[in-house]
């Protein structure tokens, strides 16, 4: 296909107003749903890996408009009764199914490209840390849109009517949303989360052979080479099926144009993983430690390391002031994934971070920083619920004071704080002595997740 082709193509085809108004409506879905990168670390602006998953999961929608504007492209010889004239023609049918499909399909990847290349310049903004293993993401995002297109048209063409290209949007849509049921984060916000399997009534691993993809939740999460690779096939596979269809000319030839679409999808399912700790693995190049003295972060957070230097080093003394030998010696960013609701790393050498905790992502100031440093250290949390009120008053014993650590505004933060004060005045009322006692078995009960560290901070029993 030459650009005059292309260029001719362009012209009178859809494609250019399907790319802008599919291009700019996901880029509002983005902007408005998307995360602000000043607070959410896994927010679409914040990292590429995050700016690949999440331009990803917009195909939810994205898809079933490309398939349904290829539909409609799809009638266009139907509508103008050329189908005799074109069929006795000398052009083969595949010379202008390429043409046609390629050119819609080089429109919306384009957009596509457009989409990633306006959250990219935000991107590099918002972090240090470049690196390209987010680019496959992003072309398989980009290849589904542009085989979503041409298999609509291909729909369209062997399904000539009016209902053709709604039905089809509806369908992809279903198709979409049945597939994202088989994986189902168990919350949302920064916490967190695993894919719960069985989930809906296909087999795990077809949902990987949707389009979309659940939003991220953790910066330092990809998605495996088996899933790329499976994906990768599954879509050419349909864009085959698309091609197909476009160039057939007889019931037989159609039926026979499915064969791809379906043996592609029995080889995906046979690469693609079925558990999601092959689906989403630890990114290590992303993962690997960057280390200031003692305090030390992934490098994917190294532009963190400056800020969170000064007031980990002043944690750090003011903890080994008060535990003495039991003091951690270090503070290192957790790099263990943990699913939700699972019982967390925990450590007894060093002082364990996360910067999607609140106590950190709230933190305005050093103060607050070394407070939130202290009750992470004192009070290591089990779970991704946190225990605010304990860190609160373990940070403020060490500080000698009573403050709140920052954290979301809501009536969860209202009740900690009340917990928090009424144990503080408990606290305090102690002799020295019984304080740290107190302040011991509440470090107790935080690794050993068996009791509340604030039931034993106040005397309290298990739960």
């Amino acid at each position: 296909m030459n650009g005059r082709i292309l260029r001719i193509e362009t012209r009178r085809s859809l494609a250019p107003w399907a790319g802008s108004g599919i291009a700019g409506s996901t880029l509002v879905f983005l902007f408005l749903l998307g995360g602000d990168p000043t607070e959410d670390p896994s927010a679409w602006t914040a990292q590429w890996t995050s700016l690949a998953l999440w331009t990803r999961g917009v195909l939810f929608y994205a898809w079933p408009l490309a398939m349904g504007a290829g539909a409609l492209q799809g009638l266009r010889d139907s509508r103008s009764k050329m189908p005799e004239l074109l069929s006795s023609t000398p052009r083969p049918a595949w010379h202008r199914a390429a043409s046609l499909g390629g050119t819609t399909a080089a429109v919306l990847a384009s957009a596509f490209a457009l989409l990633v290349l306006a959250g990219g310049v935000q991107v590099l903004a918002n972090t240090e840390y470049t690196h390209f293993r987010w680019v496959p993401i992003s072309l398989v995002g980009a290849l589904f849109l542009a085989a979503g297109a041409v298999l609509g048209m291909g729909i369209g063409r062997s399904l000539p009517s009016v209902f053709t290209p709604p039905a089809v949007v509806m369908a992809a849509f279903l198709l979409c949303q049945l597939l994202l049921m088989q994986s189902v984060p168990l919350a949302s916000g920064v916490a967190k989360w695993k894919e719960v399997t069985g989930a809906g009534p296909l087999p795990s691993r077809a949902a990987l052979l949707s389009p979309a993809i659940r939003e991220p939740r953790e910066t330092l999460l990809t998605l495996s080479p088996a899933v790329q690779a499976g994906q990768t096939l599954w879509v050419i596979a349909l864009a085959a099926t698309g091609l197909a269809l476009l160039a057939a000319a007889s019931r037989r030839a159609r039926l026979l144009a499915l064969v791809p679409a379906l043996a592609g999808a029995v080889i995906a399912l046979l690469i693609l993983p079925s558990e999601s700790d092959r689906t989403y693995v630890l990114d290590k190049a992303a993962a690997r430690k960057v280390c200031d003295g003692a305090v030390c972060v992934t490098a994917a957070r190294q532009a963190r390391l400056a800020g969170l230097a000064g007031p980990g080093e002043k944690a750090l003394g003011l903890l080994k002031d008060a535990l003495g030998s039991r003091a951690p010696a270090g503070i290192r960013e957790r790099t263990t994934i943990t699913p939700y609701l699972e019982k967390r790393e925990r450590s007894r050498e060093d002082i364990l971070i996360d910067f999607d905790d609140e106590v950190i992502r709230y933190a305005k100031s050093d103060e607050d920083l070394t407070r939130a440093l202290l009750g992470l250290g004192l009070a290591p949390q089990c779970t991704a619920f946190g225990v605010l009120d304990a860190q609160s008053v373990a940070s403020s014993w060490v500080m000698g004071n009573f403050r709140m650590l920052p954290s979301a505004p809501g009536l969860a933060a209202d009740m900690d704080e009340k917990n928090a004060r009424a144990a503080w005045k408990k606290l305090a009322a102690l002799p020295k002595a019984e304080q740290r006692e107190r302040i011991d078995a509440m470090h107790a009960a935080a690794f050993s997740c068996e009791t509340d560290p604030i039931e034993a901070l106040t005397g309290g029993g298990s739960r």
